[in-house]
């Protein structure tokens, strides 16, 4: 893996990576970019809203702690925006870029090689685990570490566009095909 630092990212324009699809490629039904961005924040919002229910209800934490463990898990969950990425960049293994505009929390890595299915689920899914479902589970394995289950709560919701492309994975990819990303557009074919 090369990870090479793309700039800023202002529109498809900016992505360093072009690919074309080749003969017999098939486009995943996705929504466009801007649909794909109001579907992840809104899923994320719900997503982050029922974990950090389940702090509450399971921790039982009083009103002040818990309110300070917002803070620091919301402050903690953008602090990990560029690791998310690496651990993302770190499933390639050829050219990959890091792309971010800090005005719209947004940082991404794009990179167009082929990847097999189980690859791409798996990259998609690393720092999802990583930075949110191992913190959420310790604090469910000990509830008194509520700043960890409010941290995984974040930074698992925060993962929501990823759960999207895994989900288009695993519903339309056939087994033994592989995916490569065209612009934004993902592809998979026969492999």
């Amino acid at each position: 893996m090369k990870l090479h630092y793309g700039g800023k990212y202002t529109n498809e324009d900016d992505l360093k990576t072009k690919r074309e699809p080749a003969e017999g490629a098939v486009a995943f039904k996705e929504p466009e970019h801007g649909a794909f961005a109001i579907i992840a924040n809104a899923g994320c919002l719900v997503l982050v809203g029922l974990l950090l229910f389940g702090v509450f209800y399971i921790g039982k934490p009083e009103i002040r702690v818990f309110l300070k463990s917002l803070g620091v898990g919301a402050i903690a969950s953008m602090l990990v925006l560029i690791p998310h990425e690496f651990l993302h960049a770190i499933c390639f293994k050829e050219d990959v870029y890091l792309y971010l505009n800090f005005e719209k929390f947004l940082a991404f890595v794009h990179g167009t090689e082929d990847m097999s299915k189980g690859r791409f689920i798996f990259m998609s899914m690393l720092p999802n685990l990583v930075f949110g479902a191992l913190p959420y589970v310790i604090f469910l394995i000990n509830q008194d570490l509520y700043v960890l289950g409010v941290i995984g709560a974040f930074c698992f919701g925060m993962g929501f566009g990823d759960y999207i492309n895994v989900f288009n994975a695993m519903t339309q990819m056939p087994i033994g095909s592989k995916t490569f990303l065209s612009g934004f557009h993902s592809y998979w074919y026969k492999g």
